[in-house]
Parts: structure tokens; sequence; C-alpha cells
């Protein structure tokens, strides 16, 4: 069939693909160094007993047949190690038929590890990886040329993922509308970057030009996307563009640098890559199976569409156990004021109103007032994130922090390894809290006369002073 492949996109898909590969090495990396503190065996919100109390079908995964912490390390190491291949070209090297199955390999991995994450996977870039992944698969290699459904496919997720966010926005927070959301949004962001402190001190109309752009990429330009070359290129360059800004000003885990890999696949690099290697026809057999795919994907895509054009649109939703075609959006409303809980220690056996309290660290999300944010992602640091939503609303942390701060009281080191600052390094604490406070991004002239970035303010207790427990018994083989 001649109008299968797309000769021309033969570079586009190589430099999708190695994109996506990096994209996996981190999201495997991720799971692979948090994953005992936070879904463990002796964890915050165990995997054996979420696979107790759940049906197979609502979250079908290989820890469905098997579960210890060591297969699950095995499982997150086996898909780094997959992603090294992929990075490096191994599906080049390979039949056919074999770069499917090593493309299929990290997505079966982890949407595993997705079906057992629980509230620590519940972040909308999760899905957006396992259906960029899905669709990956059926892309082939170098036995063939780049398959057309499948390039029209990933435009597809691409245009959902831009439009459903701008859509989300324009039908959410009135500052959208008033372009003023951005006065407030870098400095309540979940998890600020190293240039966020800058980016919120822009003049205000340079804020009302940023949402402005912002409103025209999501809204105006994924159109294009399905328009002839090279307006399509473009159109995806300008999208690859705003999300670097995102990328700079914030730190969102992989969803900017995944976003930015599907544009990626929709450039045509001809101009730069000169004449496409001799590529084979396609095999029948990888014809029909694409086609089927195609189908399958369009016929999931029905919800998703109707969300888009729904008053009622939600984000970041699956509608299949298997998160093949999913929507997405993020901050249809904009916090106005940043409120932090603050974890603190102390060794004093009895509390009283002289009792000296110690600030237990976090990596990424603001704490001390004198540091300044760090530049994490693409790592995904979980368990700051879900503090920024603990600030929000208790309910969000309803399932977690209390066995977070038992786990504290007991000196757990898998735990403490996910903190940047352990206040007690030779013995755990008597007795921890927590508390809520307000932070805002000092001025240049507190910042010269303090050395703050950001001046915080106590608003009410989070948690009030919990005793030392019984130790954990001995951790055994996994």
């Amino acid at each position: 069939m001649q109008w299968f492949t797309a000769d021309g996109y033969w570079l586009s898909r190589l430099i999708f693909q190695r994109a996506l590969a990096a994209v996996y090495l981190v999201a495997f990396l991720s799971a692979a160094l948090q994953f005992r503190a936070l879904i463990g065996e002796r964890g915050m919100l165990p995997v054996p007993e979420l696979l107790r109390r759940t049906p197979w079908r609502a979250a079908p995964g290989l820890f469905r047949l098997h579960y210890s912490d060591r297969f699950f390390a095995v499982a997150a190491w086996t898909g780094c190690a997959l992603s090294l291949a992929l990075l490096a070209g191994l599906d080049g090297y390979v039949p056919l038929w074999a770069a499917l199955v090593l493309w299929a390999a990290p997505w079966v991995l982890y949407l595993s590890i997705v079906q057992v994450g629980q509230v620590w996977y519940g972040f909308g870039w999760e899905s957006l990886l396992l259906e960029t992944g899905f669709l990956a698969v059926f892309l082939g290699n170098g036995d063939t040329a780049a398959p057309v459904l499948v390039l029209w496919l990933l435009r597809w997720l691409l245009f959902r993922v831009e439009f459903g966010a701008g859509l989300i926005k324009i039908r959410g927070d009135a500052c959208w509308r008033r372009l003023t959301c951005l006065d407030f949004h870098h400095e309540t962001q979940p998890m600020p970057g190293p240039l966020s402190w800058f980016f919120h001190h822009l003049p205000k109309p340079a804020h009302r030009v940023e949402t402005a752009a912002n409103h025209v990429t999501q809204l105006v330009v994924p159109f294009l996307l399905f328009t002839p070359q090279p307006v399509a290129s473009v159109a995806a360059g300008l999208m690859a563009a705003t999300q670097l800004w995102l990328v700079l000003s914030g730190n969102f885990a992989w969803l900017n640098w995944l976003t930015i890999a599907l544009a990626l696949s929709v450039i045509d690099w001809s101009p730069l890559a000169g004449p496409p290697p001799a590529q084979p026809a396609s095999p029948l057999w990888y014809e029909l199976l694409v086609i089927a795919v195609a189908a399958l994907v369009l016929t999931l895509s029905h919800r998703p569409a109707r969300n888009l054009i729904s008053r009622r649109q939600v984000m970041n939703r699956s509608y299949d156990p298997l998160h093949l075609v999913n929507a997405y959006g993020a901050f249809g409303s904009i916090s106005r004021v940043r409120l932090e809980v603050v974890v603190e220690g102390t060794d004093e056996p009895v509390i009283h109103e002289g009792t000296h309290w110690r600030e237990y660290g976090f990596r990424g999300k603001p704490g001390d007032p004198r540091r300044l944010p760090r530049q994490f992602a693409p790592y995904h640091l979980r368990l700051d994130w879900m503090m920024w939503f603990a600030a929000l609303s208790p309910a969000y942390a309803r399932s977690w922090f209390g066995p977070f701060v038992e786990r504290l009281l007991r000196g757990d080191r898998e735990t403490l390894r996910l903190l940047r600052h352990n206040p007690f390094p030779e013995a755990p604490p008597a007795h921890v809290r927590a508390r809520v406070f307000h932070y805002r991004y000092t001025d240049r002239h507190e910042l010269r006369a303090t050395g703050c970035w950001w001046h915080r303010t106590f608003v009410r207790d989070f948690m009030r002073p919990v005793a030392r427990p019984v130790p954990l018994r001995p951790r055994g083989p996994a």
C-alpha cells in the first residue's frame, strides 16, 4: 500500500523514538529509587494491600502475577536497561518484529508500575507516557518507512494534550480570560524551579503576553498540526518552544519533555536530513497490525473527544484500564496563595512551650526560606508533589500522611532517603508535628537585605505532635 508509509519522516521517527526512550529512562529511574518508601511491602501505601482489595480487571499488570520488593526492583531496573538500549538505537539493529517487541516491553513494565502506584502515580503525565509509549510500539524501525497512521495518531495525541489544556483554562479560572493568572502561577505552582522567582517578578505586561501567547499556542496552533507542511512543522515548533518556556519556569516532571517529543514527531526534518535511506516495503502483517491499532485508538477516542467539547470537561482522566486513550489538561484553576506543610521533629521527651523543633528538608518543595528552588524535572519527586496537594487540602493526604509521619518517628531509612535533610541523624525524634505556612516570594529589596527567596508566615496546625510508636520489626527478605 503506497499510502501506508511516509518516506520523508524517517528522521522525525528516529528523533521522537530517542526522546521517548530518554523519558522512559527517567520514569523508570524515578520508580526504582523511590518505590520502597512509597509503595513497597513496608511502604506508606503497600502494594500487597492494594492487590488484596482490588480485582484484577481494575489494574491489570505483571504484579498481579507476583509482587515482592525485589521483583518490583527487577522490573524497574529492567525498564532502565531497556530504555538505555532504545536510547542507543538497539531497535535499529533487530528485525521489525523484534523492534516492536523491544518497544512493547517498557510499555508493559511501566503500565504494571502505574497500576499499583496509587496516589503517587495519579498524575496526567503517567497516562501520557503510557499512551505515547503504546503508539511508539507500532512506529517500526529502519526495516520500513514510518507508518502514516501512527504519525497521525501522534498528532491527534498532541492535539488533545494542548487543546485540552487550553480549553480547561478558558473554561475554568476567570484569571485566564483576564490574562492575570501568571501574576500568581509562578509563585504558587506545585514545585517552582530556580528561575521561577525571576519569572514571577517580570513586569505585569510581560505576564499578560505570556498568558495570551499560551492561549494562542493551545487553542489555535493545535489545529495547524493537521495542515500540510511546512505549516504543521511551524505549529509543532511553536508548541516545542512554549514547552521549553515552561521547562525554564517550573518543575513539571516529564510532562513538558514528552510534549516536546510529540512535537518533534510532527516536524519534517527532510530539508536537513537529505534524501531518505532506502527502505523495503512494509510486510503485510505489519500493515494489518497498524491498521487494526489505528482503528482501536480511533474507536476509543470518542470519549476523550466528547470530553473536549463538554462544558463539564475533566482533566487527566483515563477511560480504560490500559491508559490507551486519555483526557489531559492542567491548571483549570490557579491558587492565589501558596501554602506549604512544614514537618518538624523534636528529641525532647516532653513537649512544653520552649520545645526546640527542627525542620525536615525536602528535596524539591519550598522549605528553608534561604534556599533557592532547584531544577529536578524531568525527574519526578513524588512525595514533594503530594505535599503540595496536602497543603491545598488535608483530604489529599489522608491515606499516606499518617504512615509518612510514623516512618519518620521510626527513622525508616527508605523514607529518609526521599528527603534532602534529616535533622535527627543519630536517632529518630521523640515527636513529630506538621504546620501550615503561607509562603510568598520576597522582592528584590528583601532578598538583598535578608538573603531569603521566600517569606513565610505561620497559618495553622496541620497535625498536632505525634509521639514515637513501637519500632518496626526488622526488614525481612523481599
